[in-house]
């Protein structure tokens, strides 16, 4: 039986569950991406967000205890699915420059769903006037951005290329 949403405050606190979920999500996902790279850059990119989840996890965990809010407990289905999808790739017969452009396609579909859960928690959190809250979020939201640049980056400077002919 599901709680009532009933105010922006209970759907902040969904919202950061939905997050927290998808990030301890990822931190389990991201050493399989990294290990099927092909590319160094590209696996040396997915270890150096493995950190940065991990300390997004932390983050998310300082909401939780400003907000006195417990998000454990809830599955993020999305991430569920997007990280499913994801590791599809990995068991594809795929060239090794091919397999990397996809890698590149299953993270930045996980980026650009952190960043619209993040985008939103932060601007409920805004309007509810927790600002050490909304600080905590966009600098995860940030953070987030930058991945999705350096994985387009990392795509158009190599990989999409090399994957053109396999």
């Amino acid at each position: 039986m599901s709680t009532k949403i009933a105010t922006l405050n209970d759907l902040l606190i969904l919202q950061l569950k939905d997050l927290f979920s998808a990030e301890t999500q990822l931190v389990k996902a991201l050493p399989k991406m990294a290990k099927a790279s092909h590319c160094p850059e590209l696996r040396m990119a997915f270890e150096s967000h493995l950190e940065e989840t991990k300390q997004q996890v932390e983050r998310l965990e300082q909401v939780s205890d400003l907000l006195s809010a417990k998000l454990r407990g809830h599955k993020c289905l999305a991430m569920e699915g997007l990280i499913k999808e994801g590791e599809e790739t990995l068991h594809e017969d795929m060239n090794p420059e091919v397999r990397d452009a996809a890698l590149i396609c299953a993270a930045q579909r996980v980026e650009h769903y952190e960043m619209a859960g993040y985008g939103c928690a932060r601007t409920f959190a805004e309007l509810l006037g927790f600002t050490e809250v909304e600080e905590l979020l966009t600098e995860t939201l940030e953070e987030e951005g930058a991945a999705d640049q350096k994985l387009t980056q990392i795509a158009m400077h190599g990989i999409n290329t090399a994957a053109i002919n396999g």
